[in-house]
């Protein structure tokens, strides 16, 4: 266990725990009108904690009340819901927290070696978590068939995107500029920003110029069986398709991940074109197109490339915290940032690029990287510069312990676990006994899983705090 500042995800790679400011940085207060600058050794920044754990509490919602409430849960395709801002909250804190622990770097190779140390042991934790060994709540049993392992997932998406974003901190910043002024500030991260702009470059081009031919799948009722059952002709022969069966997205991961190793229940089998119950799952429609039963991985390999480009986001706006000390400057500049994203993603929009979290198309990567950088400021001023903490206290626990809550909680460990203990069937357990309790109390399926569900919360914040007290962290 470590009490250093870590990167953290789940998104989750802790920030190594390290104080934010030291001796060495001040902070502005202000005193009527007036400013004045004091020295404050050892300063966490409260709100990064608060932050990350606002993503973690979100994802353990949308999951959960995603079932009694669709709308909550992630868009079939085209569109935005609450769901689909998650992974880019997890990934633009990451990027946040890179400029912290990197801001002075003594030995570049050891920094190196760190980063692809913790980058190995991410996307490997995530193979453990979303590989398909764990069967989750209401399955109680664990295994895996290699054949079928999944190979990518949500922290396999964000060890890829702290890799590319530590790097280019480590090795593409020019620490002799000193920043004294908008221009500086360019001229210091430049080459950092033509990377991210050539990545955003590879994924456009291949998402629109790479050309999908035909292609055909094998599916059976019986998922996990060995047996296959039909043979699914799929019809493409298309360059720049963005619709679910033809994307150049899809095309990558089956060609280099194999249908088998891709995520078996994506999100377009909500669609209307592919479920009854849309935007709900459900039976297929009389009329469904082939493509309805085909696997499609949501944080496979060319969507990561552009996913990754929000820790570069989030990278910058740590740039904004190391280097201007003043509240009103890094609000300020967070403000007009976050803002410009946003219109810019709105324009692209509007201009034929639609909102996609399953490929992560980049107008959804603006609009999203702005929302986080609004809702990072607006915790800022409430929780550094207002000091109102009390409310947002769970949150700064579960923060201080995202990669722990995000396993046990936000990946059913916990639940598979406790659902383990029954009464004569496994459906007579704790889990399932207390969501049915609450459901019967307030007379409403849905409400009394929204309320399980944030009791849920509330039991994690608490045990966060209780490890906090503890001095129990978890570190990759």
């Amino acid at each position: 266990m470590s009490t250093e500042n870590q990167i953290h995800d789940g998104a989750i790679a802790e920030e190594e725990r390290r104080p934010l400011i030291d001796s060495s940085i001040l902070i502005v207060h202000q005193n009527g009108e007036d400013e004045t600058i004091i020295p404050v050794p050892n300063q966490r920044l409260v709100s990064l904690d608060v932050f990350r754990g606002l993503t973690v509490a979100l994802m353990i919602l949308v999951d959960d009340v995603g079932r009694a409430f669709p709308s909550l849960n992630h868009s079939p395709w085209f569109g935005v819901t609450l769901a689909d801002f998650v992974m880019p909250f997890f990934l633009f804190g990451v990027g946040v927290s890179i400029a912290l622990v990197f801001k002075k770097v003594s030995s570049k190779p050891n920094a190196t070696k760190k980063v692809i140390l913790r980058t190995i042991k991410l996307f490997l934790l995530g193979l453990l978590l979303q590989g398909g060994y764990f069967h989750g709540r209401g399955n109680l049993t664990y295994g895996l068939d290699l054949s079928k392992i999944r190979w990518f997932g949500v922290l396999q998406r964000i060890s890829i995107g702290y890799f590319l974003a530590s790097m280019s901190e480590i090795w593409l910043v020019n620490n002799n500029i000193l920043v004294d002024s908008p221009a500086a500030f360019v001229r210091k991260y430049s080459i950092q920003w033509i990377f991210s702009i050539l990545l955003g470059s590879v994924y456009l081009c291949l998402l629109y110029g790479l050309y999908v031919p035909n292609w055909k799948f094998g599916y059976s009722n019986l998922l996990w069986s060995g047996h296959v059952s039909t043979i699914q002709n799929v019809h493409c022969e298309t360059r720049g398709s963005l619709d679910p069966p033809c994307n150049a997205v899809g095309f990558i991961d089956r060609l280099i991940l194999g249908e088998d190793h891709m995520y078996q229940r994506p999100v377009y089998r909500r669609t209307k074109e592919c479920s009854v119950n849309s935007p709900d799952y459900g039976p297929l429609p009389p009329d469904s197109p082939g493509w309805c039963l085909a696997p499609f991985d949501p944080e496979g390999i060319l969507s990561s490339l552009m996913a990754a480009i929000t820790c570069f986001v989030g990278l910058q706006f740590g740039h904004i915290l190391v280097i201007f000390q003043a509240h009103k400057q890094r609000v300020l500049l967070w403000s007009v940032f976050s803002f410009s994203l946003l219109v810019v993603g709105y324009i692209l929009e509007i201009l034929g690029i639609p909102l996609s979290k399953a490929l992560y198309t980049l107008s959804f990567m603006f609009i999203t990287a702005g929302a986080s950088g609004l809702v990072l400021t607006a915790i800022y001023y409430i929780v550094d510069i207002e000091r109102l903490r009390k409310p947002t206290v769970l949150l700064q626990w579960m923060g201080m312990n995202a990669l722990i809550v995000y396993a046990l909680a936000a990946c059913d460990i916990f639940p598979a676990i406790i659902q383990g203990f029954y009464w004569r069937s496994p459906e007579n357990n704790l889990v399932d006994s207390s969501e049915a309790l609450i459901q019967n109390v307030l007379h409403s399926e849905k409400w009394g899983t929204l309320a399980f569900v944030i009791i849920e919360i509330l039991f994690w914040g608490l045990l966060a705090g209780f490890l906090h007290k503890k001095g129990i962290y978890i570190k990759l």
